[in-house]
């Protein structure tokens, strides 16, 4: 008779793989990638380094696996705010500060994401990231210029200037370091939000 893996035995699985995951994303929020090892992911986790490469058959693999969903998370609460109530000017802004702000109070994991140095394959990665925040603003930007809020412009080739005029500006403030002032985040903040607007026209 095959083997048919039983309820309890999937769900065992998924608790391991799922403590697999948020034991390297702790460790590459505190660490970064490169200095993030399969035996400090095994020893967080609670399970020999051997069981990580039953799930993830390189390292890679789960590195890529920890970036798509932390992205996805990140991309999922900019996209919640860009379609709430309120003009496209005004959830343009959310949006916006609401990406800053995020990648200002989890530095680290930001920094890993935005501008780590990283295999190909979890840079990869982040394009796919990148595309997919150009996705919600150029949302925002069809909605602003269909109102009348913003001026008419190239959605697709604003959203990308946007997109990396926020990871140049956050890379210096994010990298491994002091952690910047309260007030030091303000002016950060009010800067790129109105370097923004005004690219767009909703300044």
């Amino acid at each position: 008779m095959a083997y048919r893996p039983t309820e309890r035995t999937e769900a065992r699985k998924a608790d391991v793989r799922d403590r697999i995951l948020s034991a390297a994303r702790q460790l590459i929020a505190e660490h970064g990638f490169n200095a993030t090892q399969v035996a400090q992911v095994a020893a967080l986790a609670g399970i020999a380094n051997g069981t990580v490469y039953r799930y993830f058959p390189a390292k890679v693999d789960l590195f890529a696996e920890v970036f798509r969903l932390v992205s996805q998370h990140e991309v999922d609460v900019m996209a919640e705010v860009a379609q709430a109530d309120g003009s496209a000017r005004e959830r343009m802004l959310q949006a916006l500060r609401v990406f800053v702000l995020r990648a200002i109070q989890a530095r680290g994991l930001a920094y890993a994401l935005i501008a780590e140095p990283v295999d190909p394959a979890v840079d990869f990665e982040r394009l796919k990231l990148r595309q997919a925040y150009a996705e919600v603003l150029i949302k925002l930007l069809q909605q602003g210029i269909a109102s009348g809020e913003f001026v008419p412009q190239p959605v697709t080739v604003t959203a990308a200037c946007l997109v990396g005029a926020l990871a140049e500006a956050l890379v210096g403030p994010l990298a491994p370091g002091d952690k910047l002032a309260d007030d030091e985040q303000e002016v950060l903040l009010d800067g790129i939000l109105q370097f923004c607007m005004r690219a767009i026209g909703g300044g």
